[in-house]
């Protein structure tokens, strides 16, 4: 066997080697096909991306954790009454940390006390109205029937101000927190159900819910399952702005002395009391001033941060 032959030979044995048979594995299979993705996963990675988002988050779960620890370690009740007169519109000082009001009261209990008041009825009111304003858009752009109906009422609702309601609402039922709460849920659930509605009537006729609906698929289903998941980014983007904006408008009410009862302090309810000696006691509407900026400031951007997060478009 000449040299030319033996290389032929031995290339031949090279490409042997090279290919052969592998078993077939369906476990394998099934690994290579594999996607450890996850929307929510993809989410909060996206989130925490945006640092400036991260940092307010952090913010303002500190401002809630701080407003319990004030209270804590604060030396007075917000509705502990100094009998001392002399006691009253004292300014900031190791005593009094954030002074104390018109008639006496230490001013920083009562600033934390309200700040905990109003952040609990944003939340309330911001979830009840995602509840509220979820089941309202679905069943608004979904069921035609309902259309015109719905549509109606959402007309007559949203066409007289909401300030004339809350004052009906406080001059013939009263003033306190859960009226206030059911008040402002029944009337903000607007934006979120007409948001929903007009998501739902773009996808409720893609080809795969056509074909749910033609395999008997119930309606809450396809709603839950097919639809609800592309709303998620306005939802959430809804439900953030809707915190700063309840804290935004029960201010505007207390302000009024259409608000919360008196005897239940609140943001609103100080800047209210301090309309009249901020000019001498600028302290006295600093102070919760501020408290309402950080928190309106804070949710508006957080909101737009998870929105934008939250959009699947935006995800890899």
């Amino acid at each position: 066997m000449n040299t030319e032959e033996k290389n032929v030979t031995q290339t031949i044995e090279n490409e042997d080697e090279l290919f052969q048979f592998v078993e077939y594995s369906p476990e394998a299979a099934e690994m290579i096909g594999y996607s450890d993705y996850s929307y929510w996963k993809s989410v909060f990675q996206n989130f925490l991306k945006k640092k400036s988002a991260v940092i307010l988050s952090f913010l303002f779960v500190a401002l809630v954790i701080f407003s319990f620890v004030a209270l804590a370690i604060g030396k007075y009740q917000y509705d502990e009454l100094i009998p001392d007169t002399s006691k009253a519109f004292i300014s900031p000082n190791g005593e009094y940390w954030f002074g104390t009001d018109n008639i006496g009261r230490d001013y920083w209990s009562q600033v934390w006390y309200a700040s905990q008041t109003s952040i609990k009825l944003a939340v309330i009111v911001a979830i009840g109205e995602c509840i509220v304003g979820i089941t309202i858009g679905c069943i608004w752009g979904y069921v035609r029937q309902l259309d015109r109906l719905i549509t109606e009422i959402y007309n007559i609702i949203h066409n007289i101000p909401t300030i004339i309601y809350m004052t009906l609402i406080a001059l013939l039922i009263g003033q306190s927190f859960t009226i206030m709460a059911t008040a402002l849920i029944c009337f903000g659930w607007l934006v979120m159900a007409r948001n929903v509605r007009n998501l739902v009537l773009m996808y409720r006729d893609r080809e795969y819910n056509l074909a749910s609906r033609s395999l008997g698929t119930s309606i809450g289903r396809i709603l839950v399952k097919n639809i609800l998941p592309y709303l998620i980014s306005v939802i959430i983007l809804r439900l953030a702005l809707s915190i700063p904006g309840t804290i935004s408008m029960e201010s505007m009410l207390s302000y009024l002395g259409l608000g919360l009862d008196i005897n239940t302090p609140s943001l609103g309810i100080l800047l209210r009391n301090a309309r009249t000696f901020f000019l001498d006691y600028p302290y006295l509407l600093i102070f919760p001033a501020i408290i309402v900026s950080v928190i309106t400031v804070t949710f508006y951007l957080i909101g737009n941060a998870f929105s934008d997060a939250s959009d699947p478009r935006n995800h890899v």
